[in-house]
């Protein structure tokens, strides 16, 4: 849970301070200043969505922790609900940074594995 918690920190720090902004849109309602620079260097160079790996590691950590199926499910459906909003972030990514973002997502994984 610690390695999640502290990953996710890190991605937030950086987009903070890298990307001067965030990329999150409320299912294409922007709710915070939009970042103004693609960040492709720290822990964005292994991941597109850093933030959201370090949650579902905090929350892996959690599911052992409370060796239960009914948490899973609720991880399942985060997982659905949470993908819909990447795919979004994505397009509106896509559009605010074209060929640049489109190179770095071909070249990083959503998550970790390619």
């Amino acid at each position: 849970m610690i390695v999640g918690l502290a990953l996710s920190i890190w991605a937030i720090v950086h987009m903070k301070k890298v990307g001067e902004g965030n990329p999150f849109d409320a299912y294409n309602h922007e709710v915070a200043p939009r970042t103004k620079h693609l960040m492709t260097d720290g822990p964005y160079h292994f991941s597109r969505n850093p933030m959201l790996l370090g949650i579902y590691i905090y929350d892996m950590g959690v599911l052992l922790w409370l060796l239960s199926w009914w948490p899973i499910l609720v991880f399942i459906v985060e997982v659905f609900f949470l993908t819909i909003q990447v795919r979004s972030e994505e397009k509106r990514l896509e559009k605010d940074f074209g060929d640049e973002y489109k190179t770095y997502k071909r070249q990083v994984p959503r998550y970790f594995l390619k």
